[in-house]
């Protein structure tokens, strides 16, 4: 039995969508299962001549609206391998969901390797053969028009260039860059996309802004978690108006009420390694972190942190998951009830596949467009995905999480009518 399993809580979610959409029982058990999901063992002679075995994972879960898209992790979660399929399963499931609810014409994928590089200490050279043998584990089954993946946790451009590269090579192209996304400029990759998932996560903390009539100036700020995702989204809504006042990492977190500037912090995590300890703060446990009376919470760190306790005891007026899956099930309707509005994750941290698939229709057109009118085109997708999860949660008096997923899953639904099943 997996504790908190990742998938189950993922299915609870649809099963939830599914029955205020009155779908009936094979549909849902159509919408619930990833279309494939494979295990790959990884074999790479390491630094010191030994051969070690490596596990890897590709799920995925939906292409009724376009090739899956999802990103790579190389982590080692708590619970192991077995955890780690599932943890694979439930994100391929929201990665479907997501690029529906901002109505991106792609379905849902993500992989990952059991690995945690940094605390193994792991050689460049042997990531870059982890890299590659898991890059021709893989080959067969993406591409521009089946699977294109993107960094995720401990990942990033360098890998994403050597997956593109290995598959070229296997596959006799010359140049194609559509099979990958969040590559380094020179390699094909998007401008704004560094700042993609912040930026997306501010503009609808902006327009939730609007609905519960919060002024983002003076609007106090919690960051769950302190890597892109929470030091861009500080970052744009100080330029908002808002101030930072508590914020953690890895190794604790820290608090001041009188505000805490992110790029200041961040330049001394970057010198001392942690936040912990940054002048004119007091220290404070997770619980108070997240409890911390303030306008705006962004959970922006791993799955399963808020729970029905930290729910009854949350002070905030807007929720902004920036990570995937921070809330429990559990805690969604005691939420609801002290009628805070949750921008869930399908949605707050839709800035990334939203410059993903940016991104990639620049790759295939061999155009590229300036950072302006990348962020443009991502604004424009995110607020028509608020307003319209908005509208459907004053319709059907539920709240944000279940209305985005209605939304989400109505739209792959039109799109499984539409094509029928074959064979």
């Amino acid at each position: 039995m997996i504790k908190n399993d990742p998938f189950a809580n993922a299915t609870k979610q649809l099963d939830d969508a599914c029955k205020i959409l009155k779908i009936d029982q094979g549909t849902r058990d159509y919408l619930a299962m990833p279309n494939k999901i494979i295990r790959v063992k990884i074999p790479v002679k390491m630094d010191n001549g030994k051969i070690r075995v490596f596990t890897g994972f590709r799920s995925q879960h939906n292409n009724d609206r376009g090739p899956y898209k999802g990103g790579i992790r190389y982590f080692n979660p708590e619970g192991g391998v077995e955890y780690m399929e599932r943890e694979v399963m439930a994100l391929s499931a929201w990665m479907t969901w997501k690029c529906a609810v901002v109505d991106i014409p792609m379905g849902g994928g993500k992989g990952g390797i059991y690995l945690n590089a940094k605390t193994e200490k792991i050689s460049d050279g042997e990531l870059e053969r982890i890299t590659r043998r898991f890059a021709f584990a893989i080959s067969e089954i993406i591409g521009p028009q089946k699977d294109v993946p993107a960094p995720d946790v401990y990942t990033t451009g360098r890998e994403m260039t050597q997956i593109m590269d290995t598959y070229e090579k296997l596959h006799g192209v010359t140049y194609n860059p559509g099979v990958i996304t969040g590559k380094p400029i020179p390699m094909g990759g998007s401008l704004a996309r560094n700042v993609a998932t912040g930026l997306g996560a501010a503009y609808c903390v902006r327009e939730a802004a609007k609905v519960v009539k919060l002024k983002l100036k003076g609007a106090k700020v919690v960051l769950q978690g302190f890597g892109n995702a929470a030091t861009f989204t500080g970052e744009y809504l100080e330029k908002m108006g808002a101030k930072v006042i508590a914020a953690s990492d890895s190794r604790g977190s820290l608090i001041n009420p009188n505000g805490i500037k992110t790029n200041n912090l961040l330049e001394y995590k970057l010198k001392k390694g942690s936040l912990v300890g940054y002048p004119g703060s007091k220290k404070i446990s997770t619980e108070e972190l997240l409890t911390t009376k303030c306008d705006i919470l962004v959970p922006a760190a791993l799955e399963n942190q808020i729970n029905a306790n930290i729910a009854n005891n949350l002070k905030c007026k807007i929720i902004a998951e920036a990570a995937n899956g921070p809330t429990l099930p559990e805690a969604d309707p005691i939420i609801y009830k002290k009628t805070i509005i949750v921008i869930p994750d399908i949605l707050a941290n839709s800035g990334g596949v939203c410059i993903s698939y940016l991104e990639w229709v620049q790759n295939n057109m061999g155009y590229y467009w300036t950072f302006n009118e990348v962020a443009k085109k991502m604004e424009d997708h995110i607020t028509r995905g608020f307003r319209d999860t908005y509208a459907l949660s004053k319709k059907h008096q539920v709240d944000m999480r279940q209305a985005a997923m209605v939304l989400a899953v109505s739209r792959v639904v039109e799109a499984f009518n539409h094509r029928g099943l074959w064979p």
